[in-house]
């Protein structure tokens, strides 16, 4: 009886060793699928992000390439304007337009002769000032 306990004894610890034995070749399978599944995963991840990376540097050329056909365009703009506009606007400062009203020169109205005559209280400095603002705003001639 004890021969027969112990050959079932050791029948048992050869099954247990066995399916230990299995487990870890399991163990091992399933550690080597993770880290396949991972190796491709990261794989797929650097994909995705460079086809990301390349439409986002397609969209910033097509907006740079806009960005610059915008800025061509308007330098060709500001090519074309006549000189006398690119000072900016033809109103006078309101100072100026304030002393002229003063001596009674209106900007309508404005002509070489009257404007000598309203400056002549100023000094030649002052007058020399006020005539280049007129020509420069294209108002004098």
């Amino acid at each position: 009886m004890e021969l027969e306990m112990k050959d079932e004894l050791g029948s048992t610890v050869e099954r247990l060793a066995a399916a230990a034995g299995l487990l870890e070749q399991a163990v091992e399978r399933l550690a080597q699928r993770q880290n396949d599944f991972a190796l491709d995963a990261e794989a797929s991840i650097g994909r995705i992000v460079a086809t990301v990376e390349r439409q986002r540097e397609a969209e910033l050329e097509e907006k740079l390439a806009a960005a610059e056909a915008q800025i061509a365009e308007l330098k060709a703009a500001a090519a074309s304007v006549p000189a006398e506009v690119t000072h900016g606007r033809k109103t006078l400062p309101v100072s100026m337009a304030n002393l002229l009203a003063k001596q009674g020169v209106t900007v309508e109205t404005m002509e070489a002769g009257a404007v000598d005559a309203a400056l002549v209280s100023l000094s030649v400095e002052q007058r020399i000032a006020v005539k280049a603002q007129l020509m420069r705003f294209g108002l004098l001639g």
